[in-house]
C-alpha cells in the first residue's frame, strides 16, 4: 500500500508529457461536455513531441490540426456553432479518442467557498430547500456540469484527475452546486438552450488562495509562498494554491462568464477585500483573454458572527463591513453585478438553506446584463446618496424598477447619526412621490450619517417592487 502511494504522488509530481506515449486530452474535456457556443474555443492536451494531432467535429465535419511542442504539449482552437447538439468530436494521432454526447450552449464559470460548492443535496444535517423537488425536476433538463477536484498546489498544476462532465438526471443532479443548479435552471427555461456548469469552489477558502502569483504581487501584505511539489486536498486559506491547484488546469476553457460566492473567510481584513477581487478577476479576464467577461457575485448572506469578533473588535458588526465592502467591488470591477442576500441568511447557520433564490438571482442579472432580456426586476434597488433637509436625511436609491417597498410592515432597521458620529434608533418611511426613504430622530437635529441594517444578522425588511432586497448598507466610507 505504502508503494502504490509514492507512486500516486509521482503520477502527480512528473511532468504529464513525461507519459504522454499516446494523444491524451485534457482532462476538462470528456463526453456530456458542453462548449461555449459561436466563438473560437481552445482545446488542449499532450501527445508525442513533434506528433500531428487532428480533431474533428461532428457540427460542421471541419478538421483542425495541431503539432505537439517539445514538451509534448498541443492547442488549437475550433469553432463553434450556435447551440445545439448532441455531437460527437474525434481526435485523432498515434491514437484516437471519441467523445460523445457533447453539447453547444452557454458556459458559466463557477468559483468562492462552501455555500457555492454546497451540493443540490445539501450537507450532511444541512438542507437545501427545495432540493428533492429541483432534483426531481431535472430529468431531461439540457444542464451539464463539472466539479473540479478540490486540490491545493504550491505551483500550477497542467491538468487534475477524476472528474468528468455529468448530464442532469435522478441519480447526478444531486452533486451540483445547488447555486448553480438554480442559476442554470432558470437560463435554461428562459433561453430554451443547453447550459454548461463548471463549478471550482473549496470550502472555508479566502480570496488570496484563488488570486494568481501576479495578482498577489499588488499587495505588499500577501505573502506568495514559494512554488514546490507539494500538493493537498486541505488547504484553503494559502495564497494562489486554489488557483494553482483548480483554475490553471481549466485556464482558458470557453466561458460566457464566471459567478462568485465568496466572502465569509475574508472578514478579517474587510479593507482590502474589495481590492483583492478586483485584482484576482483583472488577472482572469487577462489570462482567459475575453475581455471583461461577465462577472457576477453573492454578496454574503447574514450571520451571526459574534464569536468570530475576537479577532476584528473594532468592527463590531463584521459581516455588514464585509457586505459594505462587497458592494463597494462593483466600482472596482467592470461588467459586474452583486445578488443580494439580506432576506435568506440564518442567525446560526453560515450555510442557508434557501439556494433557490440565490441562483435565481445570479440568472436575473444573466438573463438582463449578458442576454438583454427586459421587463423584469433583475437587481436590488442600491444606496445612492443621502441629502438632509432640516432634521431629516433623505436616502436616494438607484437601479429602481417600479419603486421601493416594505411590504406594508414598519421599517426598523435604519439608524441616524449627527455630529458625534453615534448611531441610534431612527424612524424612517418610504416617500413612494419621490422613490426614496426620509429617516429622522428626535435625538438628531442635523444628519450626518445613516445605516441600514447594519449589523451581521438581520432580516431584510426594504425590497424593489419584484422582490429583491436592498442591501444593507452606511452612508459613511469604509
Amino acid at each position: 500500500m505504502r508503494v502504490l502511494r509514492l507512486w500516486a504522488m509521482l503520477l502527480v509530481f512528473m511532468p504529464l508529457s513525461v507519459f504522454a506515449q499516446h494523444v491524451k486530452l485534457a482532462a476538462i474535456f470528456t463526453d456530456n461536455m458542453v462548449l461555449q457556443q459561436q466563438t473560437q474555443t481552445p482545446v488542449w492536451g499532450w501527445a508525442p513531441r513533434d506528433s500531428k494531432v487532428n480533431i474533428t467535429t461532428s457540427w460542421d465535419s471541419k478538421t483542425y490540426e495541431a503539432t505537439a511542442d517539445k514538451n509534448g504539449q498541443w492547442k488549437l482552437q475550433i469553432t463553434t456553432p450556435t447551440a445545439g447538439g448532441p455531437y460527437t468530436m474525434s481526435v485523432n494521432g498515434s491514437n484516437r479518442i471519441e467523445l460523445s454526447n457533447v453539447y453547444i450552449g452557454e458556459v458559466w464559470l463557477a468559483s468562492g467557498q462552501s455555500n457555492m460548492s454546497m451540493r443540490l443535496k445539501g450537507y450532511q444535517h444541512q438542507p437545501v430547500a427545495g432540493s428533492t423537488e429541483a432534483i426531481l425536476g431535472s430529468k431531461n433538463r439540457k444542464i451539464h456540469f463539472i466539479n473540479i477536484p478540490e486540490l491545493a498546489a504550491y505551483k500550477p498544476q497542467a491538468d487534475f484527475t477524476d472528474a468528468k462532465w455529468e448530464t442532469a438526471s435522478l441519480s447526478t443532479t444531486g452533486e451540483c452546486s445547488a447555486v448553480c443548479w438554480f442559476f442554470a435552471d432558470l437560463l435554461n427555461e428562459q433561453l430554451d438552450i443547453p447550459i454548461g456548469i463548471i463549478s471550482a469552489s473549496y470550502g472555508g477558502s479566502n480570496v488570496e488562495a484563488w488570486m494568481t502569483e501576479a495578482a498577489c504581487r499588488e499587495f505588499k501584505d500577501i505573502p506568495v509562498p514559494p512554488q514546490s511539489d507539494e500538493t493537498s486536498p486541505w488547504i484553503g486559506n494559502v495564497p494562489t494554491l486554489l488557483y494553482n491547484g483548480m483554475i490553471h488546469p481549466i485556464q482558458g476553457y470557453g466561458i460566457k462568464g464566471m459567478l462568485w460566492y465568496q466572502g465569509e473567510s475574508n472578514i478579517f481584513n474587510v479593507p482590502r477585500y474589495a481590492p483583492s477581487v478586483a485584482a484576482m478577476i483583472k488577472d482572469w479576464r487577462r489570462i482567459w483573454q475575453k475581455g471583461d467577461f461577465p462577472f457576477y457575485f453573492v454578496q454574503i448572506a447574514p450571520y451571526d458572527y459574534k464569536e468570530w469578533n475576537f479577532f476584528t473588535p473594532e468592527w463590531p458588526e463584521i459581516s455588514a463591513y464585509l457586505r459594505e465592502s462587497q458592494t463597494k467591488s462593483l466600482t472596482l470591477i467592470p461588467n459586474s453585478a452583486m445578488a443580494v442576500t439580506l432576506d435568506v441568511g440564518e442567525e446560526f447557520q453560515i450555510h442557508p438553506s434557501r439556494k433557490k433564490e440565490v441562483g435565481q438571482r445570479l440568472a436575473l442579472l444573466a438573463l438582463s446584463k449578458t442576454y438583454g432580456c427586459t421587463g423584469f426586476e433583475c437587481e436590488s434597488p442600491a444606496y445612492e446618496r443621502m441629502e438632509v433637509d432640516g432634521n431629516k436625511a433623505i436616502i436616494h436609491f438607484s437601479n429602481q424598477f417600479m419603486g421601493l417597498t416594505s411590504y406594508n410592515k414598519e421599517l426598523t432597521l435604519f439608524e441616524i447619526a449627527g455630529e458625534n458620529g453615534v448611531f441610534v434608533k431612527a424612524k424612517a418611511y418610504i416617500d413612494q412621490d419621490k422613490g426614496t426613504v426620509v429617516v429622522s430622530s428626535h435625538l438628531v437635529g442635523e444628519p450626518k450619517a445613516v445605516r441600514y441594517a447594519f449589523k451581521d444578522y438581520v432580516e431584510a425588511e426594504l425590497f424593489g417592487t419584484g422582490g429583491l432586497p436592498v442591501s444593507s448598507f452606511s452612508s459613511e466610507t469604509l
